[in-house]
């Protein structure tokens, strides 16, 4: 079977297409992210899962669960979906639609490792220096990990830039050895 990720991509694009000529790139985000979030809930995974539930019923559960919150056109979508039996693929969809439209927009997510808990000054400054870095708007995301034991590893796509004092330690044990 094909991956989540290959089957969930034309649905994406097409999601990302309509958002796009339409300029709503950031309503198609939050109604994707409440359809993500019904997806995942177990209640709702039992409903998707029932053989004996048909199409259209599934459908009219996310679309009754967000009244109001979808526009035609999403409606359209969770009613393909549930037709083709792909209605477990939002958060996947959600996933790649948001890679989209982060491409569209030009921004790149960074995640920072730090070894310390950042204060909002010193990750707007790296937020400043990354984005001058890349030349691109950075969304940082910063995750905790004693085993630095000082500085900073960035992670930006396949690039990392390792500021942390265990690999400052690993290149001079390296030097020693030489």
């Amino acid at each position: 079977m094909a991956e989540r990720s290959t089957i969930a991509r034309p649905y994406a694009e097409a999601a990302f297409r309509i958002a796009d000529s339409s300029g709503k790139l950031s309503e198609w985000a939050t109604m994707l992210a409440a359809l993500a979030e019904v997806a995942a809930n177990e209640r709702v995974k039992a409903v998707i899962a029932d053989p004996n539930m048909l199409a259209p019923k599934v459908a009219g559960v996310f679309i009754s669960v967000l009244a109001g919150k979808l526009t035609g056109e999403a409606e359209n979508l969770v009613r393909v979906l549930a037709e083709n039996n792909r209605l477990e693929l939002l958060p996947e969809i959600r996933v790649q639609f948001e890679a989209l439209k982060d491409e569209r927009e030009g921004v790149v997510e960074a995640q920072i490792i730090s070894a310390f808990e950042l204060d909002a000054a010193q990750r707007s400054e790296l937020t400043k220096l990354l984005e001058k870095h890349t030349g691109r708007r950075v969304r940082t995301r910063v995750d905790l990990d004693k085993e630095l034991i000082g500085g900073v590893r960035v992670v930006i796509g396949d690039k990392v830039i390792d500021a942390s004092v265990r690999a400052q330690l690993s290149a001079l044990e390296s030097a020693l050895k030489a």
